[in-house]
């Protein structure tokens, strides 16, 4: 008869970075939220937009990344495109595939939303080069650990 697995808990220095982690996203999605408003955008179209100014995706991809069914992607490229901060033009690899595209104007929205996102910003310029590379070489690490 096989032992079962005893699930260990978590130690409270664990807990915590959990919890600090936590407050981090969550500062995050409230101030993107607002950041996107300001630029009269609803937060998934912010995504999306964001999403796209780093290279043309299909639809499907897009759905993929954003966690949602494709008919969502669809009209929210749909209201973008009608703004002309998005274009859908032919996949050079395959003609019968759209993919989702910023426009020069998308861009410059895309790139006001990055940096109108202030909540990291003094926290971030306190610590040294060193510290900054370390937090961010953590996070990698931690990202990686999930793929």
């Amino acid at each position: 008869m096989a032992t079962p697995h005893k699930i260990r808990r978590p130690d409270e220095l664990t807990l915590e970075v959990v919890d600090l982690i936590g407050a981090v996203v969550a500062r995050y999605h409230e101030e993107y939220e607002e950041a996107a408003g300001e630029h009269g955008l609803t937060g998934a179209q912010a995504r999306l937009l964001t999403l796209l100014s780093l290279e043309p995706l299909p639809m499907r991809k897009l759905a993929q990344r954003l966690r949602c069914e494709p008919s969502n992607v669809t009209g929210i490229v749909d209201r973008l495109e009608a703004r002309g901060l998005v274009e859908r033009r032919p996949d050079p690899a395959d003609r019968r595939v759209k993919l989702a595209a910023v426009t020069d104007e998308g861009r410059q929205v895309a790139r006001g939303l990055r940096d109108s996102l202030r909540f990291a910003r003094e926290p971030l310029a306190g610590l040294s080069e060193e510290e900054r590379l370390s937090l961010r070489d953590l996070l990698r690490r931690m990202l990686g650990a999930q793929a």
